[in-house]
């Protein structure tokens, strides 16, 4: 079964403020090379979807076996990112994570443990993972039979709105290292970031 994984790369993540947190320095290397790093040590095929900082982001990722997307309406929020990342797929692609370019501690093993989730649904079922109180992280794998919806997307909600409305379809894995979900939202998000990767290799 081909699995593919949208990288999400275009905002100019304005909650963190006037830097790009994409670019940040974290472990000596932008936060969103890490990202890519743990995807495509997973072994699925990935499209970077770009848009602020189009040619910072290339670079930041140069060398690495992906490909880019370029959201030229990246403004209107995570939505049409996500449409345009899945509209670059390919045909033969079943199954496609959904991934927040802010996730500075996803591995490659939540990534292989997702999709062997999915396979065992026989990529029937969106599959995420939660955490022990049973709320929804990210990525999120889709199947191809919603591509249609996810391909029509648009505004800042991203795909939430759709997960919501597919309560019937969906399959919750329960990993346990949450700290696999932790996201960068403010500045001092990346600060204790960079402080668990220091004492993580004391």
């Amino acid at each position: 079964m081909s699995i593919a994984a949208v990288l999400l790369a275009a905002g100019a993540s304005k909650r963190f403020g006037e830097n790009n947190k994409l670019l940040s320095d974290l472990g000596g290397k932008p936060l969103i090379r890490r990202v890519a790093e743990a995807v495509v040590c997973s072994g699925v095929e990935i499209v970077v979807v770009t848009g602020c900082d189009r040619f910072l982001i290339e670079k930041a990722l140069e060398g690495l076996p992906l490909r880019f997307a370029h959201n030229s309406n990246w403004e209107s929020g995570m939505g049409s990112s996500i449409a345009v990342g899945i509209m670059a797929l390919g045909q033969q692609v079943e199954g496609a994570f959904v991934v927040p370019g802010d996730l500075p501690f996803l591995t490659s093993d939540l990534i292989k443990d997702l999709t062997a989730f999915f396979m065992e649904s026989r990529g029937a079922l969106i599959t995420y993972p939660t955490t022990s109180k049973g709320k929804q992280r990210n990525p999120v794998l889709w199947p191809r039979r919603f591509f249609p919806s996810l391909a029509v997307l648009s505004g800042s909600s991203g795909a939430k709105h759709l997960l919501q409305n597919c309560e019937n379809s969906q399959k919750q894995a329960h990993l346990f290292d949450e700290s696999a979900y932790a996201d960068i939202d403010a500045p001092s998000d990346l600060e204790a970031a960079r402080s668990r990767l220091t004492i993580a290799n004391l």
